[in-house]
């Protein structure tokens, strides 16, 4: 004898094996697709919430920029552009004669430019040529002399004094010879006033050759031109036996 929960229990069993395949499929797709769903949803929130934050990242990033901007242009105060100075002869309401650049008080001298001593920087003695050198000439400056000839001095003069140089040679204008009598009878101070301030076609080279250095290239010459008009009297005892010989 069957009961009824028996006989329900067959006929469900009974209605489970009459209904097709795909009904019996349907409650595993509708449970897929909403796993699917959960899944995209899921995805979906995460960049939303990432998009937030980077939007408010990027937000707060500009803000930040907004208020330093502000403060570094309070900070930038004018002081310094607007200050109160002029320019190179600009007039001025100050001073009674209008002028912003003022005189040099008397007595001012640059640093380094004092030139007290007017025989070394100059080669005058009393407003003439000097005769004499500033200071006692030794082998050393000689030797001095020479070297600072051959560099300045050499490519017109020549290095024996006699004006024809390479540049010459050249066709450059010949400058006179240090063995004329002209020249050989000229005061030493000639010579350091023509290196000071030039002569003629030959610029000055003051720039080029300092002041000492002007003193003994001036010895040199003289050197120079002794060597061309010396007698046996001239050389001294030790050496004049040399050339006896």
């Amino acid at each position: 004898m069957q009961t009824k929960s028996g006989g329900r229990t067959n006929e469900r069993v009974k209605q489970s094996a009459v209904l097709p395949q795909s009904t019996q499929s349907t409650p595993r797709i509708l449970s897929a697709f909403f796993s699917a769903n959960s899944a995209v949803s899921a995805v979906s929130g995460f960049f939303t919430v990432s998009a937030e934050r980077l939007f408010s990242a990027s937000s707060a990033a500009s803000a930040l920029i907004v208020v330093l901007s502000v403060l570094s242009g309070a900070a930038c105060r004018q002081d310094m552009h607007d200050q109160p100075k002029y320019t190179p002869l600009r007039e001025s309401t100050f001073f009674v004669d209008a002028r912003s650049a003022r005189p040099i008080v008397d007595g001012t001298v640059a640093r380094g430019q004092l030139h007290d001593d007017t025989l070394l920087y100059t080669g005058k003695t009393n407003g003439a040529d000097a005769t004499v050198f500033p200071f006692p000439i030794d082998a050393r400056l000689m030797a001095r002399g020479q070297e600072r000839y051959n560099i300045y001095c050499s490519p017109c003069h020549a290095r024996t004094g006699l004006g024809d140089g390479l540049v010459v040679r050249r066709g450059y204008r010949r400058p006179p010879s240090y063995h004329d009598d002209r020249l050989r009878n000229a005061p030493v101070g000639h010579f350091f006033d023509v290196m000071t301030n030039g002569f003629g076609a030959m610029a000055d080279y003051a720039a080029q050759i300092g002041v000492d250095d002007r003193w003994a290239i001036a010895a040199y010459i003289r050197a120079l031109q002794l060597s061309e008009h010396a007698t046996l009297a001239d050389v001294p005892a030790a050496e004049r036996e040399k050339l006896e010989k």
